[in-house]
């Protein structure tokens, strides 16, 4: 067992050549995040309210308990995972009138030092291709199906 001394955090980034506006609002309404992220959503994210993300290819799901919504500036989300709730946040910053850049942090991993740190690896990871899905999405109008694409031989059968 591993011991640590501060628990890891993972944080992902990403500058998006579009609007600030823009670029929150593809987090908060499903219509456009299941084009870079989970396949179905329960609903829109909302201060205080719960939803429930899908990813079909993969045969799973996770609820998200919506904390705070800074319209434009901040989501802050806990998420269930098969070990506990995680907390995300997304920090979305202004850089020009059409440039956001987007911080993606999430915390609260739980088990072991070994567990922690490939759940924070393991996040990492996938903010990043989120990340980069939704640069694509945005500034090209391309779906480049990263999430599904990540480990084809998980998705459960048809």
């Amino acid at each position: 067992m591993t011991t640590l001394h501060q628990a890891p955090a993972a944080k992902a980034e990403m500058l998006i050549r579009k609007p600030v506006e823009e670029v929150f609002e593809a987090f908060v309404e499903p219509a456009i995040t299941t084009r870079f992220w989970f396949t179905k959503s329960s609903g829109r994210l909302e201060a205080g309210k719960s939803v429930r993300w899908d990813w079909e290819m993969y045969g799973v799901s996770t609820n998200v308990h919506v904390k705070e919504i800074e319209e434009n500036r901040r989501i802050l989300i806990e998420w269930e995972a098969s070990y506990g709730f995680t907390t995300v946040e997304w920090i979305f910053t202004r850089r020009a009138d059409n440039e956001t850049f987007v911080t993606v942090t999430n915390t609260g991993f739980q088990g072991d030092g070994d567990d922690i740190v490939k759940q924070a690896i393991g996040s990492t990871e996938g903010f990043t291709i989120v990340l980069c899905g939704l640069k694509a999405l945005l500034e090209h109008n391309i779906a480049l199906n990263l999430v599904s694409d990540k480990a084809p031989d998980a998705h459960v059968n048809r």
